[in-house]
């Protein structure tokens, strides 16, 4: 270390502050990197890979990046998985003996960002912290971007299955964990392998309770933490102390922004495992992770950013509380049976800006003028937004809008202050607008008129010397000046003050010219500072009123919710459902939300489907695939779904009991990252469902038991089938190859049996897509490999395979299952028959033991003339 230089050693002493982040150590006008960081930065942002003299035999590896354009590199390593601590002088080099001092003034981490390059305008970027004690789990979770934080707390968990559904309906981009917790084998491997989000383990300083009481009270500014209502809740309280902590040494910052915390109870919402958020594409594809394709995809119309957080927030949580899901499908039939009311309500909803990211900007204190003007004109469309609501007939949507702040005092303070044509720097001077602050009018008059004032100085100046050529110029090194050629040199009068010598002319000032110079110029440097300052000091006021910018922000994005959802129904010829808390599922004529989107015109088959608790709660479904099973069970899964949020659905009618999870089991694939195979993929996502599965829940199960063989997937199928219905009693519709499972119906109560209808004919077969009562007893395999393309030769000799084999099992049925089947080819599938037991019998009791190798090679060459083995 007593080698290296002392600006290397500054940085390596500024480095262990952050250990883990790259630092971007400001040099001048760069950001630069050194060892290990400018490897690996240079290769991650392919920038040129150099180096620097140390003090070391060895130069020290250097990469660097401008200061001016750093955001792009830092969201790359962001991006990346990487977290970047930016490294700044803090201190006026002027006045520094030695080299300057430097710090770490903000560590960016995936769940820290708040600027725009960073952040997905329609998605939340939420930072997780976790803590785990032997009994308790708290989960708080924070948007720093928008000032969002919310805060539960899981009791009684022995696998710690719903913390998982948690981080799978949150999906954040970083998570903080407790030390005990991510001991949890099981819990660390599937969080590690399902969830991509960069993790950070806290040392258990960041828990202390005390601490974390204080972290929670300074942050919503209540004098305890009894007042919120979480006294007691332990776990809770430590996860959200965690949290504060973490942001408040990364940000080093104020977040104003920041002071509420919500608390939610997890049995508020209908709880969805990480499997079926993925296997129902509620939010994005399973392939490609594509927000097209998903529900969100049908469903977002939403006219504004903070209106398409909130949709794809409310369908990662559907509600199981029918009254409250009910005042949410009246709010969208107030809106979806008035057409002009959604054409004035989509113009109101196009003027207004994302207010909650401008919130935390006007918090951070990285706001400009722009930011503030597009306050400003969101704001002002407020009061127009009631009206056309006003007397909408909807409970939710009259509440709203008598709790939303027109904020007429916000919108006239920037109306008045900020000149929405100003820079984009808020250093830059012209921010402030004409009329708000008399200083600044004077120097700005000042500023402005100077080159009237400089071309009124150099018109006096001719008329008084008589020296037409004569000029009043500038430049930064000499400032004002007035120039006179050699040839007219003869006539500058005794008050002209040399000030430089050219070849060609000489300049010169005067006491005139000098007075005005420092008037014009201190005017410009006081108008900018003068600026800047009165635009913090409107931003210390718009802070001070960011609580009722954000509630008002809410307002608008359940608003702008209500509209989507009204817009896409009435486009889609969606109904309103019937949601009550019975136990009953009937849908007439529903559709797939999805499917029928990507579909020409009409060509989409709709289904019906009933379940309950009772008669009708194990519904098999049998059929060929490509028939259509899959999208009809994941289409009532979706329906059940989309009636929870609030949306109207598509079909001709619904009723729709609450339930209190929806499971799938569809699709197969491997998780090869931990080193499960399909079937045990399958088995794990069963198992889940029969442990967690309850009265009131709805399952939807494709194929199962398909991973393995016949025998054992049939087993497994029927077992799974004969669990559900007897132990649990949920609804469950189980769509299945397997005919044999269709025997259930006689079997056990409450089981049905639907098959989708197939017409056959001369030509081949043609899928109805119609659910209808009734088995299937054909699979249709060769018919779906036909249209998939295979080869005709292959067709054919499936067919044939086919026929024997149905041979074969009909045999079996008759009690005749000694002869085997010969699938070599060229023998045109005869059957053949083996000799009588007696050659078994006869094989089993010879006497191995006592038999040399050549009496047992005789021996077989004997049986071998007997089976006729010479011919074969």
């Amino acid at each position: 270390m007593s080698q290296l230089t002392p600006m290397m050693r500054q940085y390596l002493e500024v480095h262990e502050k952050a250990k883990d982040a790259i630092l971007f150590f400001r040099l001048g006008d760069f950001y630069e990197m050194f060892f290990d960081d400018a490897v690996t930065a240079s290769k991650e942002l392919e920038i040129t890979l150099t180096g620097r003299e140390c003090g070391l035999e060895e130069k020290a590896p250097m990469c660097g990046v401008p200061y001016h354009s750093a955001e792009g590199y830092i969201a790359k390593l962001i991006e990346k998985g990487y977290k970047v601590a930016i490294c700044e002088q803090v201190e006026d080099p002027k006045e520094s003996k030695g080299i300057v001092k430097r710090d770490i003034v903000r560590v960016i981490s995936p769940g820290t960002v708040s600027e725009g390059k960073f952040l997905k305008d329609k998605s939340n970027n939420y930072l997780m912290s976790i803590y785990g004690n032997l009994v308790d789990t708290g989960i708080a979770y924070m948007d720093v971007s928008t000032g969002e934080f919310y805060l539960t707390q899981i009791s009684d968990l022995g696998n710690k299955d719903a913390v998982l559904d948690e981080i799978a309906k949150i999906a954040p981009s970083e998570i903080l964990i407790n030390t005990i917790l991510y001991k949890d084998k099981h819990f660390k491997n599937v969080m590690n392998i399902k969830f991509s989000a960069y993790t950070n383990v806290l040392p258990s300083k960041y828990y202390e309770s005390d601490k974390c009481r204080q972290s929670i009270a300074a942050v919503t500014g209540v004098y305890s933490v009894n007042s919120l209502g979480i006294e007691g809740r332990e776990a809770a309280i430590k996860a959200a102390g965690a949290l504060i902590r973490y942001i408040d040494e990364t940000q080093m910052r104020s977040l104003s922004h920041i002071d509420k915390i919500i608390w939610y109870d997890i049995f508020e919402y209908m709880s969805i495992d990480h499997a079926t958020r993925s296997n129902l594409e509620l939010i994005k594809t399973i392939r490609g992770g594509e927000k097209q394709g998903s529900l969100l995809g049908v469903l977002d119309r939403t006219r504004t950013s903070m209106g398409s957080r909130k949709l794809k927030q409310w369908l990662s949580e559907p509600l199981r509380d029918a009254q409250r899901i009910n005042f949410r499908l009246d709010a969208v039939e107030s809106i979806y049976s008035e057409v002009e009311l959604r054409e004035n309500l989509k113009n109101v909803l196009d003027k207004i800006y994302d207010l909650k990211r401008i919130v935390g900007k006007l918090s951070f204190g990285n706001c400009n003028g722009r930011d503030m003007t597009a306050l400003k004109e969101s704001i002002s469309v407020v009061p127009e937004l009631k009206e056309i609501l006003r007397n909408s007939g909807s409970h939710l949507i009259d509440e709203i809008i008598e709790k939303m702040d027109d904020m007429t005092d916000i919108k006239e303070l920037i109306e008045n202050a900020i000149d929405p044509d100003g820079p984009i720097s808020v250093k830059d001077g012209g921010i402030i607008k004409y009329g708000y602050d008399e200083t600044v009018d004077y120097y700005r008059d000042i500023s402005v008129n100077s080159k009237d004032m400089i071309l009124k100085l150099e018109q006096s100046e001719k008329e008084k010397t008589g020296i037409k050529s004569l000029k009043v110029k500038y430049n930064k090194v000499f400032g004002y000046y007035i120039e006179v050629t050699n040839s007219n040199i003869h006539l500058v009068p005794d008050n002209y003050i040399r000030k430089q010598t050219l070849s060609n002319c000489e300049r010169y000032f005067t006491d005139e010219l000098k007075n005005l110079e420092n008037k014009i110029l201190e005017a410009d440097d006081k108008l900018v500072e003068l600026e800047y300052e009165i635009f913090q000091n409107v931003r210390k006021v718009l802070v001070e009123g960011l609580d009722r910018v954000k509630e008002t922000a809410d307002y608008i994005s359940q608003i702008d919710v209500f509209y989507s959802m009204a817009h896409v129904a009435y486009i889609n010829n969606y109904a309103k459902p019937r949601v009550d808390n019975s136990d009953q599922i009937m849908i007439v004529e529903g559709r797939h939300p999805v499917v029928e989107g990507t579909m020409d015109q009409n060509l989409f088959v709709p289904n019906s489907a009933e379940a309950d608790t009772g008669e009708n709660r194990m519904i098999i479904i049998t059929g060929p695939n490509m028939a259509g099973k899959s999208t009809y069970i994941r289409q009532i899964a979706l329906i059940t779904l989309m009636a929870q949020t609030g949306s109207f659905v598509p079909a001709k009618k619904a009723k729709i009991g609450v339930v209190d999870r929806i499971f799938t089991r569809v699709g197969a694939s491997d998780d090869l990252a931990s080193g499960q195979s399909t079937f045990m993929v399958e088995m794990s996502e069963v198992s889940n469902i029969l442990k967690n599965a309850s009265k009131k829940s709805l399952v939807i199960l494709d194929e199962v038991g398909r991973g393995t063989s016949t025998f054992d997937g049939l087993s497994i199928a029927w077992s799974v089938v004969e669990h559900l219905a007897e132990n649990i009693g949920c609804k469950t519709f189980f769509a299945t190859h397997y005919h044999e499972l269709t025997e259930l119906e006689d079997l056990l109560e409450g089981v049905k049996n639907y098959c989708i209808k197939v017409q056959e004919s001369e030509n081949g077969v043609i899928f109805s897509r119609k659910i209808v009562s009734g088995n299937a007893d054909k699979s249709y395999g060769i018919e779906v490999a036909k249209l998939a393309g295979l080869p005709e030769s292959v067709i054919n000799r499936s067919n044939e395979l086919l026929n024997l084999l149905e041979k074969k099992e009909d045999k079996i049925k008759k009690g005749k299952s000694t002869q085997h089947l010969d699938f070599k080819p060229g023998n045109n599938l005869n059957l053949f028959n083996y000799q009588d037991k007696q050659i078994i019998e006869e094989l089993g009791s010879l006497p191995l033991d006592d038999m040399t190798p050549m009496e047992a090679i005789n021996y077989l060459n004997s049986l071998k003339k007997r089976l006729g083995g010479e011919n074969k």
